[in-house]
């Protein structure tokens, strides 16, 4: 796509908003926007968090519903469906949060391939731009590691990676160096330059909490509430507010309120003590082949704030988990107030507070439940928690939001409260690991009153990571790290004066370069031949592209097969129910425990038990001696059936009378007591009959004899009927699970925003993550078969051809079905239980598996005659025992089929392509 194309006519706005509104329930995010953005600026927004900037730049991107006014954006409304397809493919859009859009199962390589094909790119462009962006955001040594095993900067590179690969005319990154080292942020800017240069055209949005990055834009626009407070070009806002940096413009910019009121942080000087809290010596962690962190020895006395500045990725994180005790050093020692580190001495391990890089506490539980519920995990008497949450929540300023959920809270918000956790047991040792990442400067001043308080009046000793200079500056002491290892270690001050720079982000930066000048030089990444190739024009939005509906095939089968749980569960899941259920339910009634109580104590009575106990049906027991033991042993379960043979019962019958025969029968199960029932009657006409022949009269017989033969189970084993009847509920279950979690693990997950931003269509999702779970389906569906004939013997008398033909039709439409319910879910947990009970309730109860569908009556007769699973247990009981091929059950067959197409566009109605 040219540079002139970038605006539809020259001079117009790339971005145009009037009077635009957003509301999250009562919360108010944007409130009467307006604003116009010309071609090939770079525009940045800033302000606190939580005042509507990361709203805005979704209503740009098209992946939020434009609730009120007009957002118009390359020469259209976003509100109009037909022109965000249009132009999703000239827009890129990286969403706030560490690699929210990225698969942590898929390596930094396959994430980029993943993203090139969602825009349709030939495979030789992919490669090629892929290298570019690795060799310049300095990837390329990582192209094999997961996303999930990257650091919290290397993510945010990835996710900068992934944005650039289609070339966009309009490119939006909220807050994209969050997270990110000086010297990456650098690197970072100077991609983005590079690709502005070739395109000058290109229009850039960026939200960002650093105002050294501020600087850079050509037009800065100040937010707050909701609202625009100032949209001028840096050195403009610096001369209107008379400040002399960008950030106390920003302050003076802010209502009265709002500017914290309590000026600059003052550092003070550290009292001296001699004791040390923390000590690290020689510590090293290795990952298979790689060196997370090599030998890194240092120590931090009682009270100090000790700073750890390094590259992304360097080991910072792991450095402090070791000395926290979750990770063991592979070599070295930590030690916490002169002990060892020991996972299992909970007394030290109480005298430290860990706040982690990202947010851990519990989504689903209100600000006060986290307080209350930490302070429980660290064993504060009952009496002291209210008092301790409610002083907690006063020093934080959490007060006003203690029953919110902690999603429902701007980044600053949730980062105090994340302190507070830390440090609701009065820990001795505070370890931060960038706690301050993405928050506003007024938010991250009032953090570190904070942390200046708890160290100088507390005493607290505070261990903290930051890519913040100015936050390094206000240390102790900061140790550089770089490739595992510890550079320098001293006074911010001394740093700088030792290395001769300006700043002390300039002294990092020169360590960080002469660190990578020593090592050994890296090999670049092999040339592609041959001449660039143009990005293909995007099909039309009634197309189906098979390069997107493949990027999101081959992502979910990679996803799949790196994910033990999901892999185990789609493959053998259905065989392990099937043995319980096939061994499990049965409705053959045999071995019935038996017991006779004779009161005639004749050859007759003998005879008579005899005949009842010898069946193949009953499984005889001790006799019983009275009323009492017969209730007794029925009530414990150990016999089913009691035979009570009354006194006289051989001389009555010898001198012609009808003598009465007891049969006490086991009724809590009402169909078995029936059968029993039958058995009984069945066994006592045979044993008169007998003892009439043994006498010699005649037994009168009908002029007709009834000769029962079974067709297709001539045994009448139920595990014959049971077993291909409980395979199609298997076939049900699974896969709806599977479908339903596949999606709304990306809602969960925030990936789904992929989908939002970009020119996938509904029909290439729904069908790129159905794919992968048939195939994998129908191929436990072989193994459940293998199961039955070989496990259970329960004989294939058809084509084994045309069952799996069915089994391909019906796991697809119940993937389809899964699919269905994931519209409506955002949650893995409701996901799982919602399609387990949707699924299986119709399966089970209407679909022919005890019951014939044409013995129901009314709704239960509906659902019987339109549900999958009723056409495919007649497939399945057809082809296992009858012998009935593709002829005989082509209404079924059909049933299947049209199954499919029906689901996926239910789906496809229901999947929004917006956030809400």
């Amino acid at each position: 796509m040219s540079d002139t194309a970038l605006g539809d006519v020259p001079g117009t706005a790339v971005v145009r908003l009037s009077r635009v509104g957003l509301a999250y329930g009562r919360v108010r995010a944007l409130a009467d926007v307006s604003l116009r953005i010309a071609p090939g600026g770079l525009v940045g927004f800033v302000g606190p968090d939580g005042v509507g900037k990361s709203s805005l730049l979704a209503l740009v991107a098209g992946t939020r519903v434009v609730q009120q006014g007009e957002v118009a954006v390359l020469g259209g409304s976003m509100a109009d469906a037909r022109h965000r397809r249009a132009v999703c493919p000239r827009i890129a859009y990286m969403p706030q949060g560490l690699g929210k859009n990225l698969y942590a199962t898929l390596t930094v390589a396959e994430n980029i391939d993943v993203f090139a094909r969602l825009f349709a790119l030939p495979r030789s462009e992919r490669r090629r731009r892929s290298a570019m962006l690795t060799e310049r955001t300095g990837l390329a040594p990582f192209v094999d590691r997961p996303a999930g095993k990257l650091s919290g900067g290397m993510k945010q590179k990835l996710g900068l990676c992934c944005a650039l690969i289609h070339d966009p005319d309009l490119l939006i990154l909220d807050e994209p160096t969050t997270g990110v080292d000086p010297l990456s942020r650098r690197q970072f800017w100077r991609l983005i330059d590079e690709i502005r240069a070739e395109r000058p055209g290109m229009t850039v949005l960026v939200a960002t909490s650093y105002m050294d990055e501020a600087a850079r834009f050509d037009r800065l626009i100040a937010m707050d509430a909701g609202r625009i407070l100032a949209d001028a070009p840096p050195a403009a806002l610096l001369t209107s507010t008379g400040a002399a940096t960008l950030e106390e413009a920003f302050v003076a910019l802010l209502p009265e309120g709002r500017r914290g009121g309590e000026g600059p942080v003052e550092t003070q000087r550290l009292p001296d003590h001699p004791a040390v809290a923390i000590e690290a010596e020689g510590l090293t962690k290795r990952f298979g082949d790689f060196t997370a962190v090599d030998h890194v020895t240092f120590s931090i006395p009682r009270g100090e704030i000790f700073g750890f500045v390094g590259s992304n990725g360097c080991g910072k994180t792991t450095t402090m988990k070791m000395l926290t005790g979750l990770l063991p050093a592979d070599e070295g020692r930590a030690r916490l107030f002169g002990r060892e580190v020991d996972t299992r001495d909970l007394a030290t391990r109480r005298r430290v507070g860990y706040m982690s890089q990202s947010f851990s506490l519990y989504g689903e539980l209100t600000v006060r439940q986290n307080l209350e519920l930490h302070a429980r995990l660290f064993s504060i008497p009952k009496g002291e928690i209210a008092g301790r949450v409610r002083e907690t929540a006063e020093r934080f300023g959490l007060t006003g939001v203690m029953d919110a959920l902690p999603e429902s809270l701007p980044l600053g918000q949730r980062q105090r409260l994340s302190l507070g956790v830390a440090i609701i047991h009065r820990p001795e040792i505070l370890i931060l690991d960038e706690p301050t990442s993405g928050v506003d400067p007024i938010a991250r001043d009032g953090f570190w009153r904070v942390l200046m308080e708890l160290s100088r009046r507390d005493g607290v000793t505070i261990f903290i990571s930051t890519h913040f200079m100015n936050e390094a500056s206000r240390c102790d002491r900061i140790a550089l790290m770089h490739a595992g290892r510890v550079l320098v270690t001293g006074a911010p001050d001394e740093i700088v004066a030792s290395r001769g720079a300006a700043s002390l982000e300039d002294a990092f930066i020169a360590a960080l370069e002469g660190a990578s000048a020593d090592a050994p030089a890296r090999a670049a990444p092999p040339a592609i031949p041959g001449p660039r190739e143009a990005p293909p024009k995007v099909p039309p939005a009634s197309a189906f592209d098979r390069r997107r509906f493949a990027s999101y095939a081959v992502r979910e089968a990679l996803e799949l097969r790196r994910d033990p749980i999901r892999l185990t569960l789609a493959t053998i899941g259905s065989a392990l129910l099937l043995v319980v259920m096939g061994y499990g339910i049965s409705l053959d009634v045999n071995d019935l425990t038996v017991a006779v109580l004779d009161r005639d104590r004749t050859t007759v009575s003998e005879d008579y038990a005899l005949n009842i106990e010898g069946s193949a049906y009953f499984d005889p027991r001790p006799p019983l001696t009275s009323y009492a033991d017969l209730d007794a042993r029925m009530r414990a379960g150990e016999i089913s059936l009691a035979i009570e043979i009354p006194p006289d019962f051989g001389r009555d019958l010898a001198r012609g009378a009808a003598p009465e025969i007891a049969a006490w029968v086991d009724g809590a199960m009402p169909t078995r007591a029936e059968t029993i029932e039958g058995y009984v009657s069945g066994m006592h006409a045979g044993w008169l009959a007998q003892r009439a022949r043994e006498s010699g009269a005649d037994v009168e017989t009908g002029l007709v004899e009834i000769e029962t033969r079974y067709r297709y189970n001539p045994n009448v084993e139920s595990i014959v009927a049971i077993v291909p009847g409980v395979i199609p509920i298997l076939l049900m279950l699974i896969p709806a699970m599977l479908g339903a979690l596949s999606v709304v693990r990306e809602k969960e997950l925030g990936s789904i925003v992929n989908f939002y931003a970009t020119p996938t269509t509904r029909l290439e999702f729904l069908l790129g993550k159905l794919v992968p779970y048939v195939v994998l389906s129908t191929a436990s569906f072989v193994l459940l078969v293998g199961l039955a004939v070989f496990g259970f013997g329960v004989p294939l008398t058809g084509s084994f051809a045309t069952l799996l033909l069915a089994a391909g039709l019906y796991t697809a439409s119940a993937t389809a079905l899964g699919l269905v319910f994931s519209t409506f879910m955002r949650s893995q947990i409701a996901a799982i239980f919602g399609t387990a009970i949707l699924s299986i309730l119709p399966a089970v109860s209407f679909s022919g598996l005890v019951d014939p569908v044409s013995s129901l009556v009314g709704v239960g007769r509906l659902i019987g005659e339109v549900y999958p699973t009723s056409h495919f247990i007649t497939i399945s009981r057809g082809i296992f025992s009858k012998n009935l091929g593709l002829a005989d059950l082509g209404v079924e067959f059909g049933a299947l089929a049209l199954a499919i197409p029906v689901l996926v566009g239910v789906a496809a109605v229901f999947l929004r392509k917006q956030e809400r």
